[in-house]
């Protein structure tokens, strides 16, 4: 199936396709999400290098910076940051049913997995080989959660020159780590500052016009 330049754009809120074009992309994204799901270790944020590949790198469905949002808004908004994130891309993708089926392929490996585990977990939890397992498994996704804080940095804060944004990283970082202050409320003090910081620039700018004029 062809899609029109304005078709394919992966801005787009709705890509509109006819019937069996729609239920064709519903299903690819399923078992993309599915997939993702699969191989996701560690939680929501550990799945950030996973969608940047599968999705923005690999079929442009998105862009890093989007996801960079979606990730902010998961983080304020109630349920688990993954099945958010997922939910989101699939509704800016193709609508209700996109959120919908996208939610599903991502939390479908997870209930199979855990269920399978749940069943035997308690007889070989005590095995020395499986423990060692566990801990090899932590450390990977430390590893990749490294991996992320430093592709946040980059991406968040330009450049060294940006004061703005280093300083509020700081100061996050320093209320998180010692006054153990709530991860939903630093991101609105983040947006609001962001917000406040983009209204001081327009006003400076428009003092500057004026300055022109006369």
């Amino acid at each position: 199936m062809q899609l029109s330049k304005s078709q394919s754009n992966k801005n787009s809120p709705l890509i509109h396709y006819n019937f069996s074009g729609y239920l064709k992309e519903l299903l690819k994204m399923f078992f993309v999400f599915f997939k993702i799901g699969f191989v996701t270790f560690g939680g929501g944020m550990a799945m950030l290098p996973i969608l940047e590949r599968e999705l923005a790198q690999k079929r442009d469905w998105t862009t890093f910076e989007d996801l960079m949002d979606y990730y902010a808004i998961a983080q304020i908004t109630p349920g688990i940051i993954a099945v958010n994130v997922a939910t989101f891309l699939g509704y800016k993708r193709l609508g209700v049913f996109g959120g919908i089926i996208t939610t599903l392929g991502v939390v479908f490996p997870s209930l199979i997995v855990i269920s399978i585990i749940a069943a035997f977990l308690s007889s070989i939890e005590h095995i020395p080989e499986v423990q060692h397992a566990l801990i090899g498994m932590n450390i990977a996704v430390a590893a990749m959660l490294t991996k992320i804080l430093w592709t946040f940095i980059k991406t968040t804060i330009k450049t060294w020159k940006n004061i703005f944004g280093i300083v509020l990283a700081l100061l996050a970082f320093v209320a998180v780590a010692i006054f153990k202050i709530d991860s939903s409320i630093l991101i609105l003090i983040g947006a609001l500052s962001g917000l406040s910081l983009h209204g001081i620039q327009i006003l400076s700018k428009k003092r500057k016009e004026r300055g022109q004029e006369k």
